[in-house]
């Protein structure tokens, strides 16, 4: 939105600016709002849900049926649920998120159990790799210990 505001400051400045062309620029600003703004991943017990610019979308964590991993541009987690309900998120927001992590691994794990996930193990145990390798990692980083560095002795 402060973009579309600038251009239309800078419009006002150059004296070219009509009620049509406000309309524009205020038009670009918001539909910039719209495709820039990041989808909010929320989780609970035994769901999960994602609120995007106009709706949210939830799914019952212990009762998946479905998990795959959608590759494209940009690489997307889908989630399905017996009730038919349907989430899609970026896997990058469970790796920055430990805690949402584990409230959908756990809720997954029940439904593997009750044996409704049938279509997911694959995808799940892919992103628990790359997850629990980026905690590991990060975790030598702080403590100094970086994979194939030695620590220093006194």
């Amino acid at each position: 939105m402060a973009l579309g505001g600038v251009l239309l400051l800078a419009d006002l400045a150059r004296g070219s600016l009509d009620a049509a062309r406000g309309i524009c620029w205020a038009a670009i600003g918001a539909a910039l709002v719209a495709v820039l703004r990041p989808v909010r991943v929320t989780a609970g017990a035994d769901w999960l849900a994602a609120r995007g610019l106009l709706r949210e979308h939830r799914v019952r964590t212990d009762l998946l049926i479905q998990v795959r991993r959608a590759d494209g541009i940009a690489p997307r987690l889908v989630l399905r649920d017996v009730g038919g309900n349907r989430v899609e998120l970026d896997p990058g927001v469970l790796a920055a998120n430990p805690l949402l992590w584990h409230q959908l691994e756990t809720g997954a794990h029940r439904a593997r159990e009750r044996g409704l996930l049938r279509e997911g193990a694959v995808a799940m145990a892919a992103l628990a790799e790359r997850i629990d390798g980026e905690g590991a990692r990060a975790v030598l980083r702080a403590s100094g210990l970086e994979p194939g560095e030695r620590p220093a002795r006194g």
